[in-house]
């Protein structure tokens, strides 16, 4: 999931059940949905600065702690796995990640500031010469 850390399978709890989409009358009797959990909350293998950035990050997903991925798009059971754990994989890696460089404003520069108005001066002249005189 993180260069340095692998949730174990042993932490993840899946859960089959019955699919909707296409599949025929087969889709009436094999468990191809599969909901993929895992408990933020309580994970011995999540880091806790890690932990607390996920937990924030992903607060409004997660219910008593726990997220959950459902993923019921293809007919086979072990492509909705996968998907699965691919959701799950990329949920995480957004909400572990460092937060983005805070942007030290900055002033427009001389060069910048005349580039703005000569262009302004242009479009005025320009709507100017477009006026048709009344007279």
């Amino acid at each position: 999931m993180h260069d340095r850390w692998v949730v174990p399978d042993a932490e993840l709890r899946e859960r089959f059940s019955r699919s909707s989409g296409p599949g025929g009358q087969g889709v009436n009797t094999t468990d191809s949905r599969v909901e993929l959990s895992l408990d933020l909350a309580a994970s011995p293998s999540l880091p806790e600065p890690l932990r607390a950035r996920a937990l924030d990050r992903l607060a409004g997903r997660l219910v008593n702690g726990v997220l959950t991925v459902t993923a019921s798009e293809h007919r086979a059971q072990l492509a909705n796995r996968e998907a699965a754990r691919e959701r799950m994989a990329a949920l995480l890696r957004e909400a572990i990640a460092p937060p983005p460089k805070r942007r030290r404003p900055t002033r427009p520069s001389r060069a910048a500031k005349e580039r703005r108005l000569a262009e302004k001066k242009r479009r005025s002249q320009r709507k100017r010469d477009r006026r048709v005189d009344g007279d």
